[in-house]
């Protein structure tokens, strides 16, 4: 059965089916406006999840047909894979920040074999062994993932008031998670406050965030690396941290993230994931003692079972996140590249 929670006020959270992912389903939230319902994400691209959204936004009180938009917190196919099956049915518009917009562009015009050996050179500098990298050097045809998902029509600029008649809803970006994620603040009284309670006036503690994965009351979200080959690289790590502090500051009444469930203190929340980081960085300067490619500071780092049932895909996403701290301690004087290494190894200094 659908899961569909009224949070009240015109807000309700439908449970969208993750096939094959622990987390199990995306939390896809519905708001009313004066010109119809406007989803929040919109899921994963499968028939059951798109059956379970479409009979959510039913359980809610309105047809597929009436969503008059959809605004993306990220690209991430749990988050934008239906979100060409939507504009089909309804005709509606598709919003995302400008900079997640480029990479669903660069994907949809991706060739697989060029994506796939573009992956496997930057495994090789990392220094992967080569029973990592020959399935993606004999892997045939297959699509990306998300190159059905739509290329947005509107974009999603930081700090903008959306234009949703009847409700305030203010675009917070919060990269790191992507270079484009967004936060969404209804800048409105919580429904479930009583009058002048925590949430029911303008200030800190004000309103309801949709959080979508940047603030998880129970993940430490994934930090990886999106820039193209042509681009210089990013500092995702380091904007995460200053979004988490942004978002900090904001402190809303109530988070309604996209996955697991909603909760209050988002502050305590990010401050804890900024010690969490804080802590990895400083385990990852211990192991750097000694010099280490890429690849074997990710299999020394503590992931969350240990790296042999760690599955393939997963070992690659792994390097990533690795990659991106691995970066932020490089901006911050802790580390850096021994000089003529090959493949590059690093070391803390």
């Amino acid at each position: 059965m659908t899961q569909v929670t009224d949070h009240r006020g015109g807000v309700w959270s439908i449970s969208v089916p993750l096939p094959g992912n622990p987390l199990g389903h995306t939390l896809v939230h519905l708001l009313e406006t004066g010109r119809g319902p406007v989803l929040i994400d919109t899921g994963w691209d499968d028939p059951a999840s798109w059956d379970a959204l479409t009979a959510g936004i039913t359980a809610c009180g309105f047809a597929v047909a009436d969503i008059h938009g959809v605004l993306l917190t990220h690209h991430h196919p749990d988050h934008h894979g239906l979100s060409a099956a939507v504009r089909e049915a309804s005709g509606a518009w598709i919003a995302m920040h400008a900079a997640d917009a480029e990479v669903v562009r660069r994907t949809r015009q991706a060739r697989p074999a060029a994506w796939r050996a573009q992956l496997a050179a930057r495994l090789a500098a990392a220094g992967a062994p080569e029973e990592h990298l020959a399935p993606l050097r004999t892997a045939r045809g297959g699509e990306l993932p998300g190159q059905r998902a739509a290329v947005p029509d509107r974009h999603i600029a930081p700090g903008e008031l959306l234009d949703l008649p009847g409700r305030r809803l203010r675009a917070v970006w919060t990269p790191g998670h992507t270079p484009g994620h967004v936060c969404l603040h209804l800048e409105e009284a919580h429904p479930g406050r009583a009058p002048g309670a925590r949430g029911d006036e303008v200030g800190a503690g004000f309103g309801r965030l949709f959080s979508g994965d940047h603030l998880l009351p129970g993940i430490s979200p994934h930090i990886g690396v999106y820039e193209g080959p042509d681009e210089a690289p990013a500092d995702p790590l380091g904007d995460y941290l200053a979004s988490l502090e942004r978002v900090a500051r904001l402190d809303p009444a109530e988070v309604l993230p996209a996955h697991q469930h909603p909760f209050t203190d988002a502050a305590g929340r990010a401050r804890a994931l900024l010690a969490h980081h804080e802590a990895r960085l400083g385990g990852l300067v211990r192991l750097l003692a000694e010099p280490l490619t890429l690849w074997q500071l990710t299999v020394a780092m503590e992931w969350n079972r240990p790296w042999e049932r760690i599955p393939y895909a997963s070992r690659t996403i792994a390097v990533a996140e690795a990659e991106a701290h691995l970066r932020r301690l490089m901006v911050l004087g802790r580390a850096a590249a021994v000089p003529g290494s090959n493949p590059v190894t690093y070391r803390a200094v």
